[in-house]
């Protein structure tokens, strides 16, 4: 028998990876296995959103996402041939104001490239066969890929899995939800055509709403594009066949601008769209997060990205737990109640946005039609889709970490507890990052000080006692609008708690709350 030294994480699609990335960042030892020989080689998941490329800045990595993508600006809808909406992408409160196309196999790419970079590597055709837990930790059995067996033991284990888990699968619990009743056809091809065909225009993605279902255009490359459409009622319980690349020509030639030749298919298949979700993503030592806790229509594009920010969640926590710095309870249920919400709400955006697409009665594309049209010409709405795409908008209003300590009454305009941390420039500090978003890379809280309390003795003795623990930083000059008075940010980017200027002892309360009631010890130099 093996002894793990902290975690046991298996699947290393990008939710796996990046929670790999995650806990050795936090300092906690990490195994990945995975019982594919090799990463994907298909596109699969292909966009990056704002708020997940915020969190990859955090991780180290985001520069080289963007530089390996492809960034999209801008969303449109036509209906019969007509534009009846165009969402700018570079509204995003966020210095990644774009959309970044980017294919799942080069996701996996890049993340395991930096896990690497980290000193973990992903152990491939290993397989789960089964585990056992008690108060202790787990008992996993694995079969290696030599055909051997290997008994491990772990702190904790956590299911990225995917769809068919089988860490959700060995813990009983079952997706709620519904399947949607039509097929659909996803392709990865070329395009040849006009240089003035609106498929081609870069930087965008395209939607066309047909009197006969919809079609999706998706830019990967300068001239490689995924092509969604819905095919209408599914006929019959098995699955469809995949489509030819006649077929698909007929999708474009039908529903599309015309002049647009499909060739050299990369990926052509058929597919269900599912909507569902586990009731929790705990039980005992044991996680899901990813597609093994939740799936649903790939409208919006934000499955992989709520794995992605699933992972980021839940790895700071743990790392606490680990280190010894708080104990299991609150702080690890928390996972469970801040991400289950988020994934309810994106399966429930995701199939609205999925089922207005593809009506099929006449009366109700017109009116569709027409309130698109006229509701995206308001500039509020635009601020709000923009903002539901990218994730910005994504808090934990209701989070049970919340109610740790006291904050200061909200404010309009200023975040709360469970708000996404606006970033900001930062006062020079010798040899420190500029901004606040990217001094979250080192892990650990920030206590963002706005005013002349910065030098006040009862913050300098504050800040002395819990020094391995968080970092106070401020605003560069007239930078911070948006804050007040103190703001405890967590290691993942959202507000813990604000207070008054002078009320150090409520920062301290909510710390003492988390921390097992006590500061650590700075570690020395």
């Amino acid at each position: 028998m093996a002894k793990l030294n902290q975690v046991l994480i298996v699947g290393a699609g990008p939710v796996g990876l990046a929670m790999a990335v995650e806990l050795t960042r936090h300092g906690v030892g990490a195994r990945i296995i995975d019982q594919a020989p090799a990463r994907s080689e298909h596109s699969k998941a292909l966009v990056l959103w704002a708020r997940s490329l915020e969190l990859m800045e955090a991780m180290g990595c985001a520069d080289r996402f963007v530089a390996a993508g492809l960034k999209v600006h801008a969303t449109r809808i036509f209906a019969n041939q007509r534009p009846v909406a165009r969402i700018a992408l570079n509204a995003v409160p966020s210095r990644f104001d774009f959309a970044l196309m980017v294919n799942q196999a080069e996701t996996e790419r890049l993340l395991e490239e930096h896990l690497n970079r980290l000193g973990v590597r992903v152990e491939r055709r290993v397989t789960l066969t089964g585990f056992n837990q008690d108060g202790e930790g787990v008992l996993a059995a694995l079969s290696l890929a030599d055909g051997t067996g290997e008994t491990v033991t772990a702190d904790w284990l956590i299911g990225c899995d995917g769809a068919h888990s089988t860490v959700r699968r060995t813990l009983g619990l079952e997706f709620q939800g519904d399947t949607e009743p039509s097929d659909w056809v996803l392709a990865d091809v070329y395009f040849d055509g006009p240089r003035d065909c609106p498929i081609l225009e870069p930087g965008t993605v395209n939607f066309f709403w047909h009197p006969e279902g919809i079609l999706g255009t998706f830019p990967i490359t300068a001239d490689r594009y995924r092509v969604v459409a819905d095919l209408g009622e599914a006929k019959g319980r098995g699955r469809r066949a995949d489509p030819t690349l006649e077929e698909l020509q007929q999708l474009l030639d039908r529903r599309g601008p015309g002049g647009i030749v499909a060739h050299s298919p990369v990926w052509l298949s058929a597919f269900r769209i599912n909507e569902r979700k586990v009731g929790r993503y705990r039980s005992g030592r044991v996680f899901l997060a990813g597609d093994a806790a939740h799936i649903h229509s790939p409208a919006g594009g934000q499955g992989m990205n709520t794995g992605l920010q699933d992972a980021v969640n839940l790895a700071w926590k743990l790392a606490l737990v680990c280190r010894g710095r708080a104990q299991d309870g609150v702080l690890l249920d928390s996972y469970d109640h801040e991400r289950g919400p988020v994934a309810a709400r994106v399966i429930r955006a995701a199939g609205r946005a999925t089922r207005v697409s593809i009506l099929r009665n006449p009366l109700g594309q017109a009116i569709r039609n027409r309130l698109v049209d006229g509701l995206t010409r308001l500039a509020a709405v635009r601020r709000a889709v923009v903002r539901m795409l990218s994730e910005i908008d994504i808090a934990y209003p209701d989070s049970p970490l919340n109610r740790l300590g006291r904050s200061a009454p909200r404010r309009r305009g200023r975040p709360g507890p469970g708000d996404r941390a606006p970033d900001l420039a930062l006062a020079p500090s010798s040899g420190e990052p500029a901004t606040l978003h990217s001094r979250l890379a080192s892990g650990r809280f920030l206590l963002l000080v706005c005013g002349a309390e910065v030098a006040s003795p009862a913050l300098s003795a504050f800040a002395a006692r819990w020094a391995a623990d968080l970092t106070v930083v401020e605003p560069a000059s007239g930078a911070g609008a948006a804050y007040g008075g103190l703001t405890l940010i967590r290691p993942d980017g959202y507000v813990a708690v604000t207070a008054e200027a002078r009320d150090v002892g409520a920062v301290e309360g909510w710390l003492t709350a988390l921390l097992n009631g006590r500061h650590a010890r700075a570690t020395p130099g």
